[in-house]
This record gives structure tokens, sequence and C-alpha cells, in this order.
């Protein structure tokens, strides 16, 4: 018997973690489940961990700030009516697979459900798919849920 008490849902804000973000709050109805929105900051030191570098961490341009992302969170659980849900909001800095797993471990969550979006060719090869790590590292069942306007990719 399938029990789901915390749904972890990484976000980045677009329509395809939003679109997962519906199948989330669906099953938390079902199951009376907390959900748990996560945003990973990826920093220029994750890229460069320099352990002498006296320059302070930089953000990356086009990264929304704090007060930024907590405002996103709030215009997503408005426009998303999750109001009715135990929600939990949390910004994390590092590379995103690593910490949407390191995440779901710390917190004990029941399944993780993130949207997809297919990399083609060289941009798959080198920068691989976060919700593909995602499955392949995480210690709990993850649902990765296909955005509907995403082009059918054949081999």
């Amino acid at each position: 018997m399938i029990h789901l008490q915390r749904i972890l849902v990484p976000t980045d804000f677009s329509k395809h973690s939003r679109h997962a973000l519906g199948y989330a709050a669906a099953l938390a109805d079902k199951f009376a489940a907390e959900i748990f929105l996560l945003h990973a900051v990826q920093s220029l030191a994750t890229f460069f961990p320099d352990p002498l570098s006296v320059v302070p961490p930089v953000q990356e341009q086009g990264e929304p700030s704090t007060a930024a992302v907590h405002a996103a969170f709030d215009q997503l659980v408005r426009e998303s009516r999750l109001d009715r849900f135990r929600l939990h909001r949390e910004v994390r800095e590092g590379a995103p697979a690593d910490t949407i797993i390191r995440f779901a471990t710390e917190a004990n969550i029941d399944l993780i459900t993130m949207g997809t979006h297919g990399h083609t060719g060289l941009a798959h090869i080198l920068l691989g798919s976060v919700a593909e790590k995602v499955v392949r590292a995480a210690t709990c069942p993850v649902l990765t849920v296909r955005h509907p306007e995403q082009g059918i990719v054949r081999p």
C-alpha cells in the first residue's frame, strides 16, 4: 500500500515545474500529504570551489535574489491554490540535482515530483539532466512529469 506524507517539488518556477506541481497537489490531496517546495540556487562557487579564495561568492547573472525567490514562491502558492496544504518552502545553495537529493534525504521525503525538459544532443551530453540525475540517485520514488507542450523526442 502506498502511503505518502511528504512530497517534494523542486521548482525553478518554470512552466515545467508548475505542471509537475499540479500532480504533486493532486497526490497531496489524496493522501493528505505535506508539500515541500525547493528552489536550488547554483552559485559560481559550485563550479569553481576555491577554499583559498578571498573573493565572496558571486551570484550568477539572471539568478533571482532571495527576495525575488520568496516573491516567486508567494506567487506560485497563490496561482496554484496551495494554501489548503501544509506547505514548506526551502531555498538551498548548490548544484540542483545534488541539492534535491540531499534535501529529500534530510527531510524524509516519500516522493519527489518534478518536471522534465529534454536536453538533446550536445547540451544533454555536457549538462545532463537534473531529473535524470535525481531519478538515478534518490533514495525515494521520483515521479517525472513531462509538460504537454514538449515535443516528442524520438531516437
